[in-house]
Formats: structure tokens, C-alpha cells, sequence
């Protein structure tokens, strides 16, 4: 029988978090710190163009893209700094 009244009855509270995500954020947290270790020597082991194809992969987690600004002619130019 489904409850029609909308008060809760049991289960977790509004705002708990979820005991299993926290546990397997753990986990995988754990695993990277791990692997993070290894990653120096593993690089070493690589051919170098598979070593240059991982590092320009990683490149973005470590080097924000710089975003260009273009100005238009119609655009005023504000050049006060």
C-alpha cells in the first residue's frame, strides 16, 4: 500500500549523505594517490611518442587553456589599465 499523506516514513533524513558514495569516493580517492606515485616511472617505460601523447592529454588538468579575446573595429577599445 503506497503512502498518499507525503510525510516520510523511515529511510534516510533529507541531507544525509549517501554512506556508499562516500565509501567509494574513498576508494577510488585512494587508488589515484596511488597510481600518482607511479606515474614516473611508468612515463619512463612508455615510447617516447606514447610519453608525448599522455603528457598533452594530462596538460589540460595541470595548464588552463588561455581564452583569446578578439576585438571588432565597430568594438571601442578601452585601453585605460
Amino acid at each position: 500500500m503506497a503512502n498518499s499523506t507525503g510525510i516520510k516514513y523511515g529511510g534516510r533524513q533529507k541531507g544525509t549523505p549517501n554512506r556508499l558514495t562516500r565509501e567509494v569516493r574513498d576508494i577510488l580517492k585512494d587508488v589515484v594517490y596511488q597510481e600518482l606515485s607511479l606515474v614516473q616511472e611508468n612515463l619512463s617505460k612508455l615510447e617516447p611518442k606514447d610519453r608525448i601523447d599522455l603528457l598533452i592529454k594530462l596538460i589540460p588538468f595541470v595548464c588552463p587553456k588561455i581564452k583569446s579575446e578578439n576585438h571588432d573595429l565597430n568594438e571601442p577599445l578601452d585601453l585605460s589599465f
